[in-house]
């Protein structure tokens, strides 16, 4: 298993080193040049020479990759031009708010997602499996945005259920150790900081799980289908086998490959797909970072997020195909 997984570790080389051939050659295609597109309406002549002074677009081009791969790889994606901080000190200090958010709308479409799809299964053809397909077709056709807003329009707004913004009220004086505001409250004992937390993730928590619950939901009912009608699953109703036994070792344990599959996808789309979300909801997390550097053409920011996305997807990749032998002892990874 360690041997697989240091294979594995090491495709991660030659896809960063493409990706960072594209970004390289990406960001030094931009009309105008990188300067020029860095400083927008501000860019006259004495400061696009000033900004390729400063960012070595002057120097030759093999030396300027060279020197770029050396700063990835000691960590030095550059500064922010938003904050003027290191990139990594930003993804460092936002990240932990987008985590948080993933986790909870990933937690959402798991807990909806495979019992629905379950269900939608075992009662193929009735009104459960008809509200199931209702349900997974709308949380993929509604855009997240819009949902969002309802959501907000609704429980926040007009009922006050929830609160329609932020990550934690500003009454409540709570220690952030870790920027992991659940669980520091957990850690620390302050409990209503923790319950803060939490209420304040609920909304954009929802909105964001809808498009993953509505997968979800589709492959675990597909997958289900197709283990129903097997013939081991067959053969234990003929021994008569509790259902509830057949249920967890002959359907849901078979037809999970594909639904573990999708979840370990859909964590890197939430992480990397929140902006929207946390837009609307103010949620200071990697997302709305990276939306505002969209608009201020803060490159750095964009090609440290899409190397951090590319590791990301790499690890889930890896975790999700060691997890196969875990929950189907036929598979072994070779």
């Amino acid at each position: 298993m360690l041997r697989v997984i240091g294979k594995r570790l090491l495709l991660l080389v030659p896809t960063l080193l493409g990706l960072s051939i594209l970004l390289f050659a990406w960001v030094r295609a931009l009309p105008g040049g990188p300067a020029s597109a860095l400083l927008g309406e501000r860019a006259t002549p004495e400061a696009i020479a000033q900004i390729n002074e400063a960012y070595g677009f002057d120097r030759p081009i093999i030396e300027q990759y060279f020197t770029y791969i050396g700063r990835l790889l000691t960590g030095d994606f550059g500064n922010s031009v938003q904050t003027n901080r290191p990139v990594l000190d930003e993804f460092a200090t936002r990240f932990p708010a987008t985590v948080e958010l993933a986790l909870v709308a990933l937690a959402i479409a798991i807990a909806v997602g495979i019992p629905l799809g379950y269900l939608g299964a075992k009662y193929y053809g009735k009104t459960v499996d008809h509200v199931s397909v209702v349900v997974s077709l709308l949380g993929v056709t509604v855009p997240v945005f819009f949902l969002a807003f309802i959501l907000k329009w609704i429980f926040a707004v007009q009922l006050g259920w929830f609160p329609p913004d932020g990550r934690q009220s500003p009454r409540i004086d709570a220690t952030h150790a870790t920027g992991y505001y659940v669980l520091d409250g957990l850690l620390t004992g302050e409990l209503d900081a923790a319950w803060d937390a939490i209420v304040h993730l609920v909304l954009p928590g929802l909105a964001l799980a809808s498009i993953p619950l509505a997968i979800i939901a589709r492959i675990t009912r597909a997958s289900v289908l197709q283990v129903y009608g097997a013939d081991y699953v067959r053969t234990a109703r003929a021994k008569g086998l509790l259902p509830r036994i057949i249920r967890d070792r002959y359907i849901l344990r078979n037809a999970m490959l594909p639904v573990v599959t999708t979840i370990g996808l859909q964590l890197g789309l939430l992480i990397s797909g929140a902006v929207l979300t946390e837009t609307v909801f103010n949620f200071a997390g990697i997302g709305q970072f990276l939306a505002d550097a969209v608009f201020r053409r803060d490159f750095p920011v964009l090609q440290g997020f899409i190397i951090f996305i590319a590791i990301l997807y790499s690890l889930i990749n890896l975790i999700v195909d060691v997890s196969y032998s875990l929950i189907d002892p036929r598979v072994r990874v070779q």
